[in-house]
Order: structure tokens, then C-alpha cells, then sequence
């Protein structure tokens, strides 16, 4: 007998930005696995999203469609959960526009992200950028979503959308949910080629792990991580925590921050896709011998997407199947994001 969903409505969504890699496994898609099981979720492409970053239209339909097989590929079910692209739902930009006549302009300002993006991005500081969380809570309220999986990094929107959907109640009539955090385990996960940042497509090929990749590229990307040269680990995840958030200090002794960094980045990696008591011995027996470290390291990554990139092979090769999907999921969300507008259009007196 399958086991009843909770009530509760859960909506996340992914920038298809090209190759997936493990660090965007880790902090989302393996909870959205697990979640589809116990709530009504929809998981959405968020290609509206994108547009606000350095964008290029050129292969955009490719790398949809890449991310879609990659999230069916992971365990996405979609006799489970809604997936879909967002631009598929034109009703996402017309609650965002409905939004924004409710969204002081300083809440947007103050959010943390924003000055993180604008900061990476000083030649195309769009108004994309600042109205980035406004679109957000719309995904999200449109299904009348009210638990979001995020990490500590995402609370500050989760807030935001809490403020928003107050906003809209107080002035039209309690209409939305205030969405609250699910607050997920999110290891941290860092570059391979410069530990002492977070892993990130925009470091280069070699400073992430693509869950494509094949053993052999999997080794050799692990190979060349950094580490310490002594064998030693002289801090614990919380004292290196700790060091890296004092920055002035930290770039005192920042060589040797970043071995250890280095090392403790490939002990998460082990107790993500090997077994914790693999990384808890290999502490325990220091000096650790890092070509030993780093060769199970590889072999245990390997191991656990090969399943992962059997089923995504499979599913490449009937691309009717994956666009199917995605134009059902978009269905299913199209009927619910009506409703809402419908309800919305007439609080607000345009209907």
C-alpha cells in the first residue's frame, strides 16, 4: 500500500546552467528524491531565472533538455511530482508583476544575494537581478506552496516570500500560505582547485565533479586536488569554519587554510558517496596517505552515479519521452496556476 502525502505543497526549481555536478546533487536533487514521497511537490526548470544572469539563448533548449534527463536520471518520478519548465507557466511573471506592487524596494536592496550577484556581474546589473526573489516567491505561491528545501544561504528569500504573501493578504484578502524553510543538510562542498571557495562551474572543468563524468575523468580531477603536504589535520571542520569566517586572519596563514580545506573536502565527498566509517578510519590513522585517499575517493564518486549515468543513456535515447514529461508537468501546473490567477485577478479587481 503506498503510503498517504502529507498536505503540505513543496516547490523548488534548478537554473539549467549546463552539466549538473555533485555539489548540486548534494545541496538539492537528492532531497528532492526523498520529499517527492512525502508531499505534493513541484519541481520546476527555472529557465526565467536564468535570463538574469550572464545569459546566452544559444543551446538553451539543450541544456533544458540535459537537466531535465539528469533530474529523472537522480529519481525524479513524475508519477510522483510535478517536473516542468517554468516558461512553460506564463502565470509565474504575471503574479511576479503583482508582487511587485506590493514589495518595498528596501526589502529587495537588503538581500544578500543581491549584492553577491552584482558583485560578480558589475557590467550587467539588470533589474532582474534586484527582482530575482520576487519571481521567486511567486513560484512558490502560485502553487500555493508552503514548505521550500533550501539551505541556510536561501532563507533570507523564504523570508522575503513570508513578507510578500503578508503584504498581498493584508491589502487584498488572505489569499496565500506563509511558506516556511525546509531546512536541508547541505555538506559543504568546495572546489577541487581552490578549496577555500565554494565548487562552482565558473572555477573551470577541472574544480567540480560533473555526474557525467566517467571514472577515468573522476580520478584524474580528484588526482590534482589540493591538499596539505604533512598527512596531518590540525583543525576540525568547525575550527576550519570558524577560521574561514575571519577573513582578516584567514588570509594570514590562507596556504594553509586552503590544504586543509582541501582534505576535508575530500573526506565529505567520501562520506557522500562512500560510507562515513571509510572517512572516520582514514582520520583516525593519520598521517593520511593522500593517493590512497584520493584514489577511493574517486572510486566510490564513480560507483555511485554509475547507475545515475546507465539510466541517463537510456533515457537520451528516447528524447520524445523527456519533452512528454516536462509538457505533462507543465500541464498539470498550468491548471493549478490558473486558479490561483484566477482568485488573484479578481481580489485585485482587474477581473
Amino acid at each position: 500500500m503506498t503510503a498517504k502525502k502529507s498536505e503540505h505543497i513543496v516547490v523548488s526549481g534548478i537554473q539549467p546552467s549546463g552539466k549538473l555536478h555533485i555539489a548540486n546533487w548534494a545541496g538539492a536533487v537528492r532531497n528532492w528524491v526523498e520529499l517527492q514521497t512525502e508531499h505534493r511537490c513541484f519541481f520546476f526548470i527555472a529557465d526565467y531565472h536564468q535570463l538574469a544572469g550572464n545569459y546566452d539563448a544559444g543551446g538553451n533548449r539543450q541544456k533544458v533538455f540535459d537537466l531535465a534527463v539528469d533530474l529523472l536520471a537522480l529519481g525524479l518520478d513524475p508519477k510522483k511530482c510535478t517536473l516542468f519548465v517554468q516558461s512553460d507557466v506564463p502565470e509565474h511573471t504575471e503574479l511576479c508583476w503583482i508582487f511587485n506592487s506590493v514589495t518595498p524596494v528596501s526589502f529587495l536592496e537588503r538581500m544578500t544575494q543581491y549584492k553577491d550577484k552584482s558583485s560578480r556581474q558589475t557590467e550587467n546589473i539588470n533589474a532582474g537581478l534586484l527582482d530575482y526573489p520576487v519571481l521567486q516567491a511567486a513560484d512558490i505561491l502560485i502553487y500555493h506552496g508552503d514548505r521550500v528545501p533550501v539551505g541556510l544561504d536561501q532563507v533570507q528569500h523564504v523570508e522575503l516570500t513570508r513578507d510578500i504573501a503578508r503584504f498581498f493578504n493584508n491589502k487584498f484578502g488572505q489569499t496565500f500560505p506563509e511558506a516556511v524553510p525546509i531546512l536541508t543538510e547541505v555538506p559543504k562542498l568546495r572546489s577541487l582547485t581552490d578549496p577555500l571557495k565554494k565548487m562552482s562551474k565558473s572555477l573551470g572543468e577541472k574544480s567540480y565533479i560533473a555526474l557525467t563524468d566517467e571514472s577515468e575523468v573522476i580520478y584524474d580531477k580528484i588526482k590534482s586536488a589540493v591538499t596539505e603536504s604533512t598527512g596531518i589535520i590540525r583543525l576540525s571542520e568547525e575550527e576550519l569554519e570558524h577560521r574561514l569566517s575571519l577573513h582578516d586572519e584567514a588570509h594570514q596563514d590562507e596556504e594553509s587554510l586552503r590544504g586543509q580545506a582541501g582534505v576535508w573536502n575530500l573526506l565529505t565527498l567520501l562520506r557522500l558517496c562512500g560510507q562515513k566509517e571509510e572517512a572516520d578510519r582514514i582520520l583516525a590513522a593519520q598521517p593520511i596517505k593522500y593517493s590512497e585517499l584520493k584514489k577511493l575517493v574517486a572510486a566510490r564518486i564513480a560507483e555511485h552515479f554509475a547507475a545515475f549515468r546507465e539510466k541517463r543513456k537510456k533515457l537520451i535515447a528516447r528524447p520524445q519521452k523527456i519533452w512528454d514529461i516536462l509538457e505533462a508537468g507543465a500541464k498539470t501546473a498550468r491548471s493549478a496556476a490558473k486558479k490561483t490567477m484566477t482568485e488573484v485577478r479578481k481580489k485585485t479587481g482587474l477581473r
